[in-house]
């Protein structure tokens, strides 16, 4: 068997080595659940096209919510809003309204539930 100094010097080369290797970049939760479920439908190419229906953060946000649905995730609020950060950090750039999730009041019942204006 080789030296306790040997062994030591093996064990100093290998934590160096470890710690000089490089590390995997943690992917978010949002670029997770979009690699995982939309990847296969949507290149880069879908964000980029000049008809996009995506304008700005409410109508991103609103068409991973539209999307989700259609695929049947069934994913939580929590979900749509992670996925559409990911959207708006590698993609899109627009300024988020919030980082909170609100409900989404269709278009025909907006004015039914502002309140009256005297």
């Amino acid at each position: 068997m080789g030296s306790p100094a040997s062994a030591l010097l093996a064990a100093c080369v290998l934590a160096s080595a470890l710690a000089c290797a490089p590390t995997a970049s943690a992917q978010s939760r949002g670029e997770l659940l979009y690699a995982t479920h939309c990847i296969a439908c949507h290149t880069t190419q879908v964000h980029w096209r000049d008809r996009k229906l995506a304008t700005d953060w409410n109508s991103l946000k609103l068409q991973v919510r539209r999307w989700q649905a259609v695929a049947a995730l069934d994913w939580s609020e929590q979900d749509v809003l992670e996925v559409t950060r990911h959207l708006n950090d590698s993609f899109y750039g627009f300024k988020p309204t919030s980082n909170t999730v609100g409900v989404l009041v269709p278009a025909a019942n907006r004015s039914r539930n502002r309140p009256a204006s005297n």
